[in-house]
């Protein structure tokens, strides 16, 4: 019983003193922003993994990595990036380019197709980097 106490008693202390803003952030919402370019290898192996880097432009310091969107459908793969945004009193407009690294494991034996988000054209369609990766034996 003891030791349940203690590991709640601890658990609590680190979930509430720790804390991934800065004190003077407000979350405001999440954006997916558009891919600059990616590096992947020419081939996969099976059942090995692969770190692959996916390169964005943060438009401001205020916009953090958060996660990916990443959609499987058989062979197909689309991804994109997702940023949280905060609101800040330092705020300003510093586009940066950032890479950030998604791993990837080989679970198939046929090619690989990635699609890429690369933002909106012009008609407000969807625009992708289409890449495939085959898998070798």
């Amino acid at each position: 019983m003891k030791k349940y106490a203690l590991l709640t008693i601890l658990f609590l202390t680190i979930l509430t003193s720790c804390s991934v803003d800065d004190g003077d952030s407000t979350y405001i919402s999440t954006e997916t922003l558009p891919i600059e370019s990616v590096e992947l290898p020419e081939q996969f192996a099976f059942n090995e993994t692969y770190e692959i880097l996916i390169t964005y432009n943060r438009p401001t310091a205020c916009h953090r990595f958060y996660n990916f969107f990443y959609d499987i459908h058989e062979n197909e793969r689309t991804i994109a990036v997702i940023n949280s945004v905060y609101q800040d009193a330092s705020c300003e407009e510093s586009p940066e380019s950032v890479t950030v690294s998604l791993n990837f494991i080989v679970t198939g034996t046929e090619t690989y197709v990635f699609k890429f988000f690369q933002g909106y054209d012009e008609e407000g369609e969807e625009q992708y980097l289409v890449v495939e990766v085959p898998v070798l034996d």
